[in-house]
């Protein structure tokens, strides 16, 4: 039988909806759609390309307390409520899945709160890396 493991990265979400930022299901992690919060003191910058950075930090705390890393995710889903935000992220998001090159979808849509301007969703499969970047600075 497969464990489950549910990581927690401190969002008042989290509590507030019910669901966990990562499950692990054995060596599948599912990372939940990820915002640009910094969840030490909830606060988010007015600025996409800093939202889509705190993103790639807050999902990859998540990979590394399941056992793995960017080099490990298989797909991706960007959501944004504004196409035109979309392209200058790309240098960011190249920098974590360039070398990696996951399957990925990039959606427009509105998100839950008017601050957030980009949201990330991952999913990888541990021990699948092909040594592409492990985290983001």
């Amino acid at each position: 039988m497969t464990q489950r493991q549910a990581i927690l990265s401190g969002s008042v979400f989290e509590e507030r909806i019910g669901y966990a930022r990562a499950v692990v299901d054995g060596d599948w992690v599912h990372v939940s759609g990820t915002t640009g919060f910094d969840y030490a003191d909830m606060t988010i910058s007015d600025d996409v390309v800093e939202q889509a950075e705190q993103c790639l930090r807050n999902i990859g705390a998540a990979l590394e307390e399941a056992g793995c890393s960017f080099a490990d995710v298989v797909r991706v889903r960007y959501l944004l409520p504004d196409r035109e935000d979309f392209e200058p992220c790309w240098p960011v998001l190249r920098k974590c899945f360039g070398e990696v090159r996951p399957a990925a979808t990039m959606l427009v849509c509105g998100l839950a709160d008017p601050r957030m301007k980009i949201e990330i969703e991952v999913y990888a499969r541990r021990g699948s890396g092909t040594g592409g970047v492990s985290s983001i600075g």
